[in-house]
């Protein structure tokens, strides 16, 4: 198989945390981004070919995939391509681009794979694309989309010939991506293959938030986090994490080169965090190299990378609307100072 990997989709509803960054390179779970999650199942399937198609705020994306090297794909024959689109002046596509994927039309023409696998950057699953494939053979279907509990997780198992029909004949006819070509099946023959594990599709706010929180649950997390699949990423060095004499921590997630001197509970703490004495974080997301100063409360909030929060700050959301404090914010005495 192909992979190919859609991460043109822009989404209103998560705006605040894509501010300089693309869906696809979301920081999810401490220490991962959500394209990991695609693209581990993806060469964990045996795909040697991955084609990345993005157009909006890639820098980030770029910088966290490199070369492919650690899922592997940094390859003489195949491996990891990155197509951005040529037409940043028109809106946003939806899912599934036709045109996208035919502004680079060469790499499936020079491609050797009889069949494709097509997803969004923002799935979170643990998914054998393999066994897709052969239920996908089994049927004789022409396009297979995963789903759970009947609802599509936007992705999808074709022939790598029949995705270049549906993109020549794309600008002749309504149908426009594979959500489109799903929705017209009088056309073609469409099978669900339905995954019965874990899986989320991270397209608002509120869902980042619920399942960023569902990661501290054991049963969720050893659902997803599998030893024989493992959910692959770029790894950074840092220093293991210093806990104060009055720490405290009770069910989180604290990654590397963080300095925690309050207390921390039912939160996921990213890398470089330094929590503050008599600071209290719980049930929040506190991202990359951000500052909490001294006797803070932070509840119910998300607290996007290297934002600087001052002393006897309180920062207090609900747990379905969260606050969020947008990428390198400054809040509180460190303003004036």
């Amino acid at each position: 198989m192909l992979g190919i990997i859609d991460a043109t989709t822009y989404k209103e509803e998560i705006k605040d945390i894509t501010l300089g960054r693309s869906m696809a390179a979301i920081p999810f779970a401490g220490r991962y981004r959500l394209i990991d999650f695609v693209l581990s199942n993806m060469v964990n399937s045996g795909i040697e070919s991955v084609a990345i198609f993005p157009k909006y705020q890639y820098r980030s994306l770029m910088d966290h995939l490199g070369s492919g090297k650690q899922w592997d794909l940094n390859r003489k024959r195949d491996g990891l391509f990155f197509f951005p689109s040529p037409h940043l002046h028109d809106e946003y596509d939806e899912f599934g681009s036709f045109r996208q994927f035919s502004d680079h039309i060469d790499y499936f023409l020079r491609s050797r794979q009889k069949y494709a696998v097509i997803t969004n950057s923002y799935t979170v699953a643990n998914i054998d694309f393999q066994k897709v494939l052969d239920y996908h053979i089994e049927m004789n279907c022409d396009i297979t989309e995963v789903c759970q509990s009947g609802k599509s997780l936007q992705i999808y198992v074709l022939k790598t010939e029949l995705l270049m029909d549906l993109m020549n004949n794309s600008t002749n006819s309504s149908l426009r991506t594979l959500h489109d070509v799903v929705n017209a099946p009088e056309q073609f023959t469409i099978c669900q293959y339905e995954h019965k594990e874990y899986a989320a599709v991270i397209d608002s706010i509120e869902k980042y938030f619920k399942h960023s929180l569902e990661m501290l649950k054991p049963e969720i997390f050893n659902a997803l986090f599998l030893k024989e699949r493992p959910i692959l990423t770029k790894v950074k060095d840092e220093p293991p994490t210093r806990y104060g004499k009055n720490s405290k921590v009770n069910r989180a997630f604290i990654a590397n080169g963080c300095i925690i001197e309050g207390h921390v509970e039912n939160s996921i703490i990213f890398r470089g965090v330094h929590i503050g004495k008599g600071t209290v974080v719980k049930n929040s997301i506190i991202m990359q190299k951000t500052q909490v100063g001294e006797g803070c409360r932070i509840e119910n909030a998300i607290l996007d990378k290297d934002a600087k929060i001052g002393s006897n700050i309180q920062l207090l959301g609900e747990a379905n609307y969260p606050n969020v404090i947008h990428k390198g914010t400054v809040q509180g005495a460190l303003m004036n100072s």
